[in-house]
């Protein structure tokens, strides 16, 4: 009986330590329908994880609720290492600060393994829009407060709250116009129904080198790389002006500390992979940027205090 007590716990501690992990197929929850942009990078990394680790890597879609579905789904999980959470901003950063109730905490019911993506939105007008600079359009805005229209993606999305922010930064309204999407919002700025929007920076490339669209700067502290002409919104004048978009890796709280840092060992290896960073960039725009748990972690609290304060200021409501 010893002996038999003795070997469980040597199992135990195995799996505690990592050694023996993955020994099953892992399931990686991404809360969104598929083929959209977190689903297209979730895949390409099951694809990396199942070839390197030798386990698979399973995708399940579970949307529904803005991501809070899937997410509330990890959170209740066992926290073995088992289900694992690929995410992007608004479920942990967003939505428990613009929704009354969330079923989950997002520091409290999950452990950060890394982020992998970040991407930024470009404010964009068409390229026969009377507005040639932000300044002029932010002076049409002042001059007529509450006529100018712009697109988003829906309330609480990253444009949405990227425009909200240009509001209250510099003392302007706009009308807001939500959609199912970023395509529908970008077919009445060409129509002329919307004055603007901030589109992601990969959606706007080939408009703005076609000559149909024209770009005033990106959300981003830092330019993006795949339209390094274009200045930052801080660049122009608008102090701590910086909204971006990351993708990241959560497992349930209570995981054990080591398969926390074997996944985020191979998470972080292949994201930096030359196809790994060549596919995500050509099917969904995002930049490669990767980290220890530690800094997942942050990024989250500051970012449930900054939305947190723009949704308040703003009076955004769901």
């Amino acid at each position: 009986m010893r002996i038999l007590l003795a070997l469980a716990l040597s199992l135990l501690s195995l799996n505690a330590r990592g050694e023996d992990y993955p020994a099953k197929p892992v399931r990686l929850i991404v809360p969104y329908a598929t083929g959209g942009n977190a689903d297209l990078w979730a895949r390409i990394l099951a694809q990396k994880l199942s070839e390197n680790v030798g386990s698979a890597f399973v995708v399940e879609n579970k949307p529904g609720a803005n991501g809070s579905i899937g997410t509330d789904y990890v959170a209740k999980s066992a926290p073995d290492g088992y289900t694992v959470l690929a995410v992007a901003t608004g479920p942990m950063s967003v939505n428990p600060v613009l929704y009354p109730r969330v079923a989950y905490d997002p520091l409290k019911d999950f452990a950060p393994v890394a982020q992998c993506t970040v991407y930024q939105y470009v404010l964009v007008v068409l390229a026969t829009s009377p507005y040639r600079t932000l300044d002029e359009l932010i002076a049409a805005a002042r001059a007529r407060p509450g006529e100018l229209a712009y697109g988003s993606t829906g309330v609480g999305g990253g444009n949405h709250l990227a425009t909200e922010l240009l509001g209250l930064a510099t003392g302007t309204r706009f009308t807001h116009v939500p959609y199912k999407g970023s395509g529908p919002a970008l077919a009445d700025v060409f129509g002329g129904q919307l004055a603007f929007m901030f589109d992601t920076v990969f959606t706007s490339v080939p408009h703005l080198r076609s000559g149909k669209l024209r770009a005033f700067a990106v959300s981003s502290a830092k330019r993006a790389s795949s339209l390094p002409e274009v200045p930052t919104m801080q660049e122009l004048g608008l102090r701590d002006f910086d909204i971006s978009q990351w993708q990241g890796i959560f497992v349930p709280a209570g995981t054990p500390r080591p398969i926390v840092e074997r996944l985020n060992a191979e998470v972080v290896k292949p994201m930096h992979a030359p196809d790994v960073v060549q596919r995500i960039a050509v099917q969904g725009g995002n930049d490669i940027v990767t980290g220890a748990p530690e800094a997942l972690g942050a990024l989250v609290r500051r970012e449930l205090e900054s939305y947190g304060r723009l949704i308040r200021e703003a009076r955004i409501t769901p």
